[in-house]
Protein backbone atom coordinates (compact mmCIF):
# COMPACT_ATOMS: atom_id res chain seq x y z
CA UNK A 1 0.00 0.00 0.00
CA UNK A 2 1.71 3.32 -0.97
CA UNK A 3 1.59 5.90 1.11
CA UNK A 4 -1.22 8.20 -0.86
CA UNK A 5 -4.11 5.51 -0.73
CA UNK A 6 -6.84 6.12 1.96
CA UNK A 7 -7.54 3.54 4.22
CA UNK A 8 -10.65 1.23 3.71
CA UNK A 9 -13.79 1.17 5.62
CA UNK A 10 -14.72 -1.90 6.67
CA UNK A 11 -18.35 -2.32 8.52
CA UNK A 12 -19.91 -5.28 9.84
CA UNK A 13 -22.09 -7.40 8.11
CA UNK A 14 -25.46 -8.04 9.83
CA UNK A 15 -28.88 -9.68 7.93
CA UNK A 16 -27.46 -9.10 4.22
CA UNK A 17 -26.19 -5.44 4.94
CA UNK A 18 -22.91 -3.75 6.06
CA UNK A 19 -23.73 -2.03 8.94
CA UNK A 20 -21.24 0.61 10.89
CA UNK A 21 -20.29 1.09 14.49
CA UNK A 22 -19.83 3.77 16.48
CA UNK A 23 -16.61 2.40 17.34
CA UNK A 24 -13.58 1.43 14.76
CA UNK A 25 -10.20 0.48 15.21
CA UNK A 26 -7.22 0.56 12.96
CA UNK A 27 -5.71 -2.22 10.49
CA UNK A 28 -2.00 -1.59 9.94
CA UNK A 29 -0.02 -3.57 7.32
CA UNK A 30 2.35 -5.56 8.61
CA UNK A 31 3.96 -4.73 5.55
CA UNK A 32 4.77 -0.92 6.44
CA UNK A 33 2.94 -0.22 9.80
CA UNK A 34 0.51 1.80 7.42
CA UNK A 35 -3.38 2.28 7.77
CA UNK A 36 -4.86 0.30 5.38
CA UNK A 37 -8.66 0.17 7.01
CA UNK A 38 -10.53 1.28 9.49
CA UNK A 39 -12.67 -1.35 10.84
CA UNK A 40 -16.10 -1.28 12.69
CA UNK A 41 -15.73 -3.08 16.64
CA UNK A 42 -18.99 -4.67 16.75
CA UNK A 43 -20.83 -3.77 20.32
CA UNK A 44 -22.15 -6.17 22.60
CA UNK A 45 -25.63 -4.81 20.82
CA UNK A 46 -24.30 -5.60 16.84
CA UNK A 47 -23.55 -9.27 18.07
CA UNK A 48 -26.91 -9.68 19.78
CA UNK A 49 -28.55 -7.91 16.27
CA UNK A 50 -26.46 -10.93 14.26
CA UNK A 51 -27.22 -13.52 16.43
CA UNK A 52 -31.27 -12.67 16.16
CA UNK A 53 -30.72 -12.36 12.06
CA UNK A 54 -29.22 -15.48 12.20
CA UNK A 55 -31.54 -17.24 14.11
CA UNK A 56 -34.55 -15.83 12.17
CA UNK A 57 -32.71 -17.23 8.81
CA UNK A 58 -32.55 -20.28 10.80
CA UNK A 59 -36.15 -20.51 11.27
CA UNK A 60 -37.09 -18.82 7.94
CA UNK A 61 -36.37 -21.38 4.60
CA UNK A 62 -32.50 -21.85 4.99
CA UNK A 63 -32.87 -25.19 6.67
CA UNK A 64 -36.02 -26.30 5.20
CA UNK A 65 -33.87 -25.53 1.70
CA UNK A 66 -33.65 -28.93 -0.06
CA UNK A 67 -30.35 -30.24 0.31
CA UNK A 68 -29.55 -30.07 -3.40
CA UNK A 69 -30.98 -26.47 -3.28
CA UNK A 70 -28.50 -25.21 -0.55
CA UNK A 71 -25.63 -27.62 -2.62
CA UNK A 72 -26.10 -25.32 -5.92
CA UNK A 73 -26.21 -21.91 -3.42
CA UNK A 74 -22.86 -23.29 -1.99
CA UNK A 75 -20.99 -23.56 -5.80
CA UNK A 76 -22.53 -19.89 -6.93
CA UNK A 77 -20.79 -18.82 -3.58
CA UNK A 78 -17.57 -20.87 -4.78
CA UNK A 79 -18.00 -19.58 -8.47
CA UNK A 80 -18.53 -16.00 -7.19
CA UNK A 81 -15.48 -16.19 -5.69
CA UNK A 82 -13.40 -17.63 -8.08
CA UNK A 83 -14.48 -14.43 -10.23
CA UNK A 84 -13.66 -12.13 -7.89
CA UNK A 85 -9.89 -14.34 -7.28
CA UNK A 86 -7.74 -11.17 -7.31
CA UNK A 87 -10.25 -9.24 -4.92
CA UNK A 88 -9.40 -12.26 -2.59
CA UNK A 89 -5.77 -12.33 -3.29
CA UNK A 90 -5.39 -8.61 -2.61
CA UNK A 91 -7.01 -9.17 0.94
CA UNK A 92 -5.07 -11.51 2.19
CA UNK A 93 -1.97 -10.21 1.35
CA UNK A 94 -3.01 -6.63 2.14
CA UNK A 95 -4.11 -7.99 5.08
CA UNK A 96 -1.24 -10.50 6.38
CA UNK A 97 1.50 -9.85 4.67
CA UNK A 98 2.03 -13.28 2.70
CA UNK A 99 3.37 -13.69 -0.79
CA UNK A 100 1.40 -13.07 -3.13
CA UNK A 101 1.86 -16.71 -4.66
CA UNK A 102 1.25 -18.31 -1.81
CA UNK A 103 -2.49 -16.79 -1.82
CA UNK A 104 -2.74 -17.37 -5.65
CA UNK A 105 -1.65 -21.31 -5.17
CA UNK A 106 -2.72 -22.40 -2.27
CA UNK A 107 -5.26 -20.26 0.21
CA UNK A 108 -7.62 -18.16 -2.04
CA UNK A 109 -8.24 -21.59 -4.29
CA UNK A 110 -8.43 -23.96 -1.43
CA UNK A 111 -11.16 -21.51 0.01
CA UNK A 112 -13.39 -21.52 -2.80
CA UNK A 113 -12.94 -25.16 -2.97
CA UNK A 114 -14.00 -25.50 0.51
CA UNK A 115 -17.75 -24.60 -0.52
CA UNK A 116 -18.11 -27.26 -3.76
CA UNK A 117 -16.38 -30.17 -1.96
CA UNK A 118 -19.13 -29.67 1.31
CA UNK A 119 -21.77 -28.80 -1.46
CA UNK A 120 -21.25 -32.31 -2.50
CA UNK A 121 -20.37 -33.80 0.52
CA UNK A 122 -23.74 -32.70 2.05
CA UNK A 123 -25.68 -34.41 -0.28
CA UNK A 124 -23.73 -38.23 -0.24
CA UNK A 125 -23.56 -38.61 3.83
CA UNK A 126 -24.90 -41.48 4.63
CA UNK A 127 -27.37 -42.08 7.93
CA UNK A 128 -28.60 -45.13 9.24
CA UNK A 129 -31.25 -47.71 9.62
CA UNK A 130 -32.71 -50.75 11.83
CA UNK A 131 -34.74 -53.16 11.88
CA UNK A 132 -35.28 -54.62 15.37
CA UNK A 133 -37.91 -57.43 16.91
CA UNK A 134 -40.40 -56.56 19.12
CA UNK A 135 -42.78 -58.46 21.51
CA UNK A 136 -45.63 -58.58 19.21
CA UNK A 137 -44.21 -60.22 16.97
CA UNK A 138 -44.62 -57.12 14.53
CA UNK A 139 -41.11 -55.25 14.99
CA UNK A 140 -39.98 -51.66 14.66
CA UNK A 141 -38.08 -49.69 11.80
CA UNK A 142 -35.09 -47.26 13.55
CA UNK A 143 -33.63 -44.53 11.12
CA UNK A 144 -31.42 -41.58 11.71
CA UNK A 145 -31.77 -38.23 10.08
CA UNK A 146 -29.36 -35.06 10.26
CA UNK A 147 -30.91 -31.75 11.78
CA UNK A 148 -28.81 -28.81 11.27
CA UNK A 149 -27.19 -27.82 15.21
CA UNK A 150 -28.18 -24.11 15.05
CA UNK A 151 -26.61 -20.44 15.09
CA UNK A 152 -23.14 -21.51 14.85
CA UNK A 153 -20.31 -19.01 16.15
CA UNK A 154 -17.08 -18.88 14.15
CA UNK A 155 -13.98 -17.54 15.29
CA UNK A 156 -11.51 -17.54 13.35
CA UNK A 157 -7.75 -16.47 13.28
CA UNK A 158 -4.99 -14.41 11.43
CA UNK A 159 -2.84 -16.71 9.68
CA UNK A 160 -4.90 -18.33 7.04
CA UNK A 161 -7.86 -16.28 6.81
CA UNK A 162 -9.79 -17.05 3.98
CA UNK A 163 -9.08 -21.06 3.91
CA UNK A 164 -9.76 -21.49 7.76
CA UNK A 165 -12.97 -19.44 7.85
CA UNK A 166 -14.30 -21.34 4.87
CA UNK A 167 -13.50 -23.98 6.25
CA UNK A 168 -15.91 -23.71 8.43
CA UNK A 169 -18.98 -21.74 6.88
CA UNK A 170 -18.89 -24.13 4.10
CA UNK A 171 -20.15 -26.86 5.82
CA UNK A 172 -21.81 -25.32 8.40
CA UNK A 173 -24.11 -23.63 5.63
CA UNK A 174 -24.14 -27.07 3.86
CA UNK A 175 -25.58 -28.57 6.70
CA UNK A 176 -28.46 -26.03 6.70
CA UNK A 177 -26.95 -23.49 9.82
CA UNK A 178 -26.69 -19.97 10.02
CA UNK A 179 -23.37 -18.38 10.86
CA UNK A 180 -21.87 -15.56 12.79
CA UNK A 181 -18.64 -15.31 12.14
CA UNK A 182 -15.64 -13.15 13.95
CA UNK A 183 -12.64 -12.91 12.15
CA UNK A 184 -9.17 -11.84 13.56
CA UNK A 185 -9.36 -8.11 14.50
CA UNK A 186 -5.63 -8.91 12.20
CA UNK A 187 -7.30 -9.98 8.69
CA UNK A 188 -11.03 -8.86 8.63
CA UNK A 189 -10.98 -8.16 4.79
CA UNK A 190 -11.76 -11.34 3.22
CA UNK A 191 -14.56 -12.10 5.96
CA UNK A 192 -16.33 -8.84 4.53
CA UNK A 193 -15.72 -9.40 1.04
CA UNK A 194 -17.42 -13.12 1.52
CA UNK A 195 -20.39 -11.25 2.65
CA UNK A 196 -20.53 -8.80 -1.00
CA UNK A 197 -20.07 -12.52 -2.51
CA UNK A 198 -23.06 -14.22 -0.40
CA UNK A 199 -25.08 -10.85 -1.08
CA UNK A 200 -24.28 -11.51 -4.94
CA UNK A 201 -25.79 -15.08 -5.30
CA UNK A 202 -28.55 -14.39 -3.26
CA UNK A 203 -27.91 -16.38 -0.18
CA UNK A 204 -30.52 -15.33 2.60
CA UNK A 205 -30.33 -12.30 4.72
CA UNK A 206 -29.02 -13.61 8.20
CA UNK A 207 -27.56 -17.07 6.76
CA UNK A 208 -24.16 -15.08 7.07
CA UNK A 209 -22.85 -12.46 9.54
CA UNK A 210 -19.96 -10.43 11.07
CA UNK A 211 -18.79 -8.97 13.49
CA UNK A 212 -15.43 -7.48 13.89
CA UNK A 213 -13.04 -6.62 16.85
CA UNK A 214 -11.26 -8.34 19.36
CA UNK A 215 -11.22 -11.28 22.34
CA UNK A 216 -11.98 -10.91 26.11
CA UNK A 217 -14.98 -8.33 26.82
CA UNK A 218 -15.43 -7.80 23.01
CA UNK A 219 -16.95 -9.43 19.77
CA UNK A 220 -15.18 -12.84 20.48
CA UNK A 221 -16.88 -12.75 23.60
CA UNK A 222 -20.15 -11.67 23.01
CA UNK A 223 -20.53 -14.57 20.53
CA UNK A 224 -18.80 -17.21 22.45
CA UNK A 225 -21.32 -16.05 25.31
CA UNK A 226 -23.88 -15.75 23.57
CA UNK A 227 -26.98 -18.61 24.63
CA UNK A 228 -28.15 -17.78 21.51
CA UNK A 229 -25.35 -19.44 19.68
CA UNK A 230 -25.60 -23.36 19.53
CA UNK A 231 -21.87 -24.59 18.99
CA UNK A 232 -18.89 -22.95 18.52
CA UNK A 233 -15.47 -23.75 15.95
CA UNK A 234 -12.47 -22.15 16.56
CA UNK A 235 -9.01 -21.86 15.57
CA UNK A 236 -6.09 -20.27 17.29
CA UNK A 237 -4.17 -20.71 19.97
CA UNK A 238 -4.50 -23.18 23.27
CA UNK A 239 -4.60 -20.59 25.81
CA UNK A 240 -7.96 -18.69 23.73
CA UNK A 241 -9.41 -22.01 23.19
CA UNK A 242 -9.34 -22.94 26.76
CA UNK A 243 -11.61 -19.88 27.57
CA UNK A 244 -13.89 -20.47 24.85
CA UNK A 245 -14.31 -23.71 26.46
CA UNK A 246 -14.95 -22.76 29.47
CA UNK A 247 -17.58 -20.49 27.83
CA UNK A 248 -19.53 -23.05 25.89
CA UNK A 249 -19.97 -25.05 28.47
CA UNK A 250 -22.82 -22.50 29.91
CA UNK A 251 -25.53 -24.26 27.94
CA UNK A 252 -23.44 -27.18 27.68
CA UNK A 253 -22.96 -26.58 23.63
CA UNK A 254 -20.72 -28.22 21.65
CA UNK A 255 -17.38 -26.55 20.25
CA UNK A 256 -15.03 -27.78 17.66
CA UNK A 257 -11.37 -26.29 18.56
CA UNK A 258 -8.10 -26.72 16.65
CA UNK A 259 -5.08 -24.68 19.15
CA UNK A 260 -1.88 -24.61 19.08
CA UNK A 261 0.85 -26.90 17.89
CA UNK A 262 4.38 -27.44 18.71
CA UNK A 263 5.38 -29.83 15.81
CA UNK A 264 7.83 -32.32 15.00
CA UNK A 265 9.75 -33.58 12.07
CA UNK A 266 11.74 -36.12 11.87
CA UNK A 267 14.63 -36.64 9.22
CA UNK A 268 16.11 -40.21 9.16
CA UNK A 269 19.28 -40.94 7.19
CA UNK A 270 17.74 -42.55 4.28
CA UNK A 271 15.22 -40.03 3.05
CA UNK A 272 15.23 -38.47 -0.11
CA UNK A 273 17.49 -35.66 1.59
CA UNK A 274 16.50 -33.28 -1.52
CA UNK A 275 12.93 -33.43 -0.53
CA UNK A 276 13.41 -33.48 2.91
CA UNK A 277 15.39 -29.87 2.77
CA UNK A 278 12.13 -28.76 0.13
CA UNK A 279 9.87 -29.75 2.05
CA UNK A 280 11.20 -28.54 5.88
CA UNK A 281 12.01 -25.23 3.90
CA UNK A 282 8.45 -25.01 3.53
CA UNK A 283 7.62 -26.81 6.93
CA UNK A 284 9.53 -24.51 8.71
CA UNK A 285 9.33 -20.86 6.52
CA UNK A 286 6.17 -20.75 4.66
CA UNK A 287 3.65 -18.00 5.54
CA UNK A 288 6.49 -16.40 7.65
CA UNK A 289 5.92 -19.84 9.87
CA UNK A 290 2.51 -18.67 11.02
CA UNK A 291 1.47 -22.26 10.31
CA UNK A 292 -0.13 -24.63 12.64
CA UNK A 293 0.85 -27.50 11.36
CA UNK A 294 4.64 -26.24 10.61
CA UNK A 295 7.79 -27.87 12.17
CA UNK A 296 9.25 -25.78 15.44
CA UNK A 297 11.50 -28.91 16.20
CA UNK A 298 13.52 -30.75 13.95
CA UNK A 299 15.27 -34.31 14.84
CA UNK A 300 17.64 -35.54 12.08
CA UNK A 301 19.58 -39.12 12.58
CA UNK A 302 23.00 -38.38 13.21
CA UNK A 303 24.63 -39.48 9.96
CA UNK A 304 22.91 -36.59 8.40
CA UNK A 305 23.00 -33.95 10.90
CA UNK A 306 25.60 -31.75 10.02
CA UNK A 307 24.68 -32.32 5.73
CA UNK A 308 21.29 -31.47 6.91
CA UNK A 309 22.22 -28.21 9.04
CA UNK A 310 24.77 -26.80 6.48
CA UNK A 311 21.66 -27.38 3.70
CA UNK A 312 19.20 -26.08 5.01
CA UNK A 313 21.09 -22.93 6.42
CA UNK A 314 22.12 -22.27 3.05
CA UNK A 315 18.71 -22.32 1.58
CA UNK A 316 17.39 -20.38 4.44
CA UNK A 317 19.49 -17.67 3.37
CA UNK A 318 18.85 -17.91 0.07
CA UNK A 319 15.15 -17.56 0.78
CA UNK A 320 14.18 -13.84 -0.38
CA UNK A 321 12.42 -11.72 2.17
CA UNK A 322 10.00 -9.07 0.85
CA UNK A 323 6.48 -7.50 0.23
CA UNK A 324 3.72 -9.65 -1.36
CA UNK A 325 3.57 -9.21 -5.11
CA UNK A 326 7.66 -8.53 -5.35
CA UNK A 327 8.87 -11.24 -7.60
CA UNK A 328 10.07 -14.45 -6.43
CA UNK A 329 9.00 -13.40 -2.67
CA UNK A 330 9.34 -16.43 -0.69
CA UNK A 331 8.82 -15.33 2.73
CA UNK A 332 7.14 -11.78 4.17
CA UNK A 333 6.75 -10.43 7.49
CA UNK A 334 4.69 -11.36 10.47
CA UNK A 335 0.91 -10.55 11.29
CA UNK A 336 1.95 -7.55 13.12
CA UNK A 337 4.21 -5.75 15.67
CA UNK A 338 3.15 -7.76 18.73
CA UNK A 339 3.75 -11.05 17.14
CA UNK A 340 7.54 -10.05 15.69
CA UNK A 341 7.78 -8.83 19.01
CA UNK A 342 7.08 -12.13 20.56
CA UNK A 343 9.26 -13.65 17.81
CA UNK A 344 12.18 -11.67 18.54
CA UNK A 345 11.72 -12.56 22.18
CA UNK A 346 12.36 -16.04 21.78
CA UNK A 347 14.88 -15.39 19.44
CA UNK A 348 16.44 -13.42 22.55
CA UNK A 349 15.66 -16.49 24.87
CA UNK A 350 17.09 -19.27 23.00
CA UNK A 351 20.60 -17.39 22.88
CA UNK A 352 20.51 -16.39 26.25
CA UNK A 353 19.50 -20.53 27.24
CA UNK A 354 22.75 -21.26 25.03
CA UNK A 355 21.89 -21.98 21.56
CA UNK A 356 23.91 -22.33 18.18
CA UNK A 357 22.58 -19.51 15.84
CA UNK A 358 23.12 -21.24 12.61
CA UNK A 359 21.40 -18.22 10.89
CA UNK A 360 19.43 -15.47 11.46
CA UNK A 361 18.10 -14.15 14.38
CA UNK A 362 17.48 -10.66 14.20
CA UNK A 363 15.74 -8.33 12.00
CA UNK A 364 16.37 -7.93 8.16
CA UNK A 365 17.70 -4.82 6.52
CA UNK A 366 15.50 -4.48 3.81
CA UNK A 367 15.65 -0.62 2.66
CA UNK A 368 14.18 2.58 4.18
CA UNK A 369 10.23 1.72 2.54
CA UNK A 370 9.71 -1.61 4.78
CA UNK A 371 11.72 -0.56 8.15
CA UNK A 372 8.60 -0.16 9.72
CA UNK A 373 6.97 -3.41 8.65
CA UNK A 374 7.23 -6.73 11.05
CA UNK A 375 10.09 -8.25 10.15
CA UNK A 376 12.17 -11.27 11.37
CA UNK A 377 14.55 -12.93 9.89
CA UNK A 378 14.48 -16.73 9.29
CA UNK A 379 16.39 -18.67 11.86
CA UNK A 380 17.99 -22.34 12.52
CA UNK A 381 18.65 -23.10 16.51
CA UNK A 382 21.05 -26.06 17.47
CA UNK A 383 22.70 -26.99 20.59
CA UNK A 384 19.91 -26.72 23.15
CA UNK A 385 18.26 -29.28 25.57
CA UNK A 386 14.64 -30.04 25.42
CA UNK A 387 14.11 -28.31 28.41
CA UNK A 388 14.86 -25.19 26.58
CA UNK A 389 11.72 -22.39 25.93
CA UNK A 390 12.27 -22.30 22.17
CA UNK A 391 11.61 -26.14 22.14
CA UNK A 392 8.59 -26.27 24.81
CA UNK A 393 6.60 -23.35 23.84
CA UNK A 394 4.64 -22.44 20.27
CA UNK A 395 6.73 -19.99 18.62
CA UNK A 396 4.86 -18.80 15.57
CA UNK A 397 7.31 -17.39 13.68
CA UNK A 398 10.13 -18.57 11.16
CA UNK A 399 12.54 -20.69 12.90
CA UNK A 400 13.38 -24.41 14.32
CA UNK A 401 15.98 -25.99 16.31
CA UNK A 402 17.91 -28.98 14.80
CA UNK A 403 18.87 -31.89 17.10
CA UNK A 404 20.53 -35.32 16.20
CA UNK A 405 19.19 -38.58 17.19
CA UNK A 406 20.80 -41.74 17.27
CA UNK A 407 17.41 -44.59 17.17
CA UNK A 408 14.22 -44.77 16.67
CA UNK A 409 13.35 -45.55 20.47
CA UNK A 410 14.83 -42.07 20.95
CA UNK A 411 13.41 -40.12 18.70
CA UNK A 412 9.96 -40.85 18.99
CA UNK A 413 10.15 -40.34 22.86
CA UNK A 414 11.73 -36.74 21.88
CA UNK A 415 9.05 -36.02 19.44
CA UNK A 416 6.11 -37.46 21.63
CA UNK A 417 7.43 -35.20 24.51
CA UNK A 418 5.27 -32.23 24.14
CA UNK A 419 2.05 -30.77 25.52
CA UNK A 420 0.75 -30.95 21.82
CA UNK A 421 -0.14 -32.98 19.41
CA UNK A 422 -1.32 -31.52 15.99
CA UNK A 423 0.86 -32.53 13.05
CA UNK A 424 4.18 -34.58 12.32
CA UNK A 425 6.34 -35.41 9.39
CA UNK A 426 8.27 -37.97 9.09
CA UNK A 427 10.97 -38.48 6.39
CA UNK A 428 12.58 -42.14 5.47
CA UNK A 429 12.55 -44.62 2.72
CA UNK A 430 11.74 -47.58 5.07
CA UNK A 431 8.03 -48.42 4.71
CA UNK A 432 8.15 -50.39 7.67
CA UNK A 433 9.56 -47.76 9.81
CA UNK A 434 7.29 -44.88 8.15
CA UNK A 435 4.09 -47.60 9.48
CA UNK A 436 5.71 -48.28 13.18
CA UNK A 437 6.33 -44.40 13.65
CA UNK A 438 2.74 -42.75 11.91
CA UNK A 439 0.85 -45.06 14.53
CA UNK A 440 3.28 -44.38 17.17
CA UNK A 441 3.51 -40.49 17.17
CA UNK A 442 0.77 -38.56 19.24
CA UNK A 443 -0.32 -36.28 16.48
CA UNK A 444 -3.39 -36.02 14.64
CA UNK A 445 -1.87 -35.92 11.42
CA UNK A 446 1.24 -37.39 10.16
CA UNK A 447 2.84 -36.43 6.72
CA UNK A 448 5.32 -38.97 5.44
CA UNK A 449 8.05 -37.86 2.50
CA UNK A 450 5.26 -34.63 2.51
CA UNK A 451 4.05 -32.11 4.04
CA UNK A 452 0.77 -29.61 4.04
CA UNK A 453 -0.71 -32.37 1.38
CA UNK A 454 -4.32 -32.51 2.34
CA UNK A 455 -7.64 -34.54 1.29
CA UNK A 456 -10.28 -32.34 1.86
CA UNK A 457 -12.36 -35.71 2.80
CA UNK A 458 -10.22 -36.28 5.87
CA UNK A 459 -9.95 -36.08 9.32
CA UNK A 460 -8.19 -33.10 10.40
CA UNK A 461 -7.43 -31.91 14.30
CA UNK A 462 -5.06 -32.83 17.40
CA UNK A 463 -4.17 -34.59 20.34
CA UNK A 464 -3.49 -33.53 23.89
CA UNK A 465 -3.84 -29.33 24.43
CA UNK A 466 -3.86 -29.06 20.03
CA UNK A 467 -7.40 -29.25 19.84
CA UNK A 468 -10.80 -31.48 20.70
CA UNK A 469 -13.15 -32.52 17.78
CA UNK A 470 -12.17 -32.91 14.27
CA UNK A 471 -12.66 -31.14 11.14
CA UNK A 472 -12.56 -32.34 7.02
CA UNK A 473 -15.48 -34.83 5.09
CA UNK A 474 -17.78 -36.30 6.72
CA UNK A 475 -16.04 -34.75 10.41
CA UNK A 476 -16.93 -31.99 10.01
CA UNK A 477 -20.82 -32.65 8.77
CA UNK A 478 -21.16 -35.04 11.97
CA UNK A 479 -20.30 -31.43 14.21
CA UNK A 480 -22.76 -29.30 12.00
CA UNK A 481 -25.51 -31.55 12.58
CA UNK A 482 -27.44 -33.37 14.96
CA UNK A 483 -28.21 -37.06 14.57
CA UNK A 484 -31.95 -37.67 15.73
CA UNK A 485 -33.11 -41.54 15.73
CA UNK A 486 -36.99 -41.98 14.58
CA UNK A 487 -38.25 -44.96 16.24
CA UNK A 488 -40.94 -46.26 13.67
CA UNK A 489 -43.36 -48.90 15.61
CA UNK A 490 -44.43 -51.38 12.49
Amino acid sequence: MSSNTSPKTINNFINGEFVASSTTFEKRSPVNNEVIANVAEASREDVNAAVTAARAALRGNWAKMPTSDRSDMLYAIANEMTRRFDDFVDAEASDTGMPASVAKHAFVPRGAANFKIFADMVKNVPTECFEMATPDGKGALNYAVRRPVGVVGVICPWNAPLLLMTWKVAPALACGNTVVVKPSEESPQSAALLGEVMKAVGVPDGVYNVVNGFGPDAAGEFVTTHQGVNAITFTGETRTGTAISKAAAVGARPVSLEMGGKNAGIIFADCDFDAAIEGTMRSTFVNTGQVCLGTERLYVERPIFEKFVKALKSSAENMKIGAPFEPGVGMGPMISQEQRDKVLSYYKKAVEEGATVVTGGGIPDLGAALAQGAWVQPTIWTGLPETAAVLREEIFGPCCHITPFDTEEEVLELANNTSYGLSATLWTRDLSRAHRLSGALEAGVVWVNSWFLRDLRTAFGGMKQSGIGREGGVHSLEFYTELKNICIKL
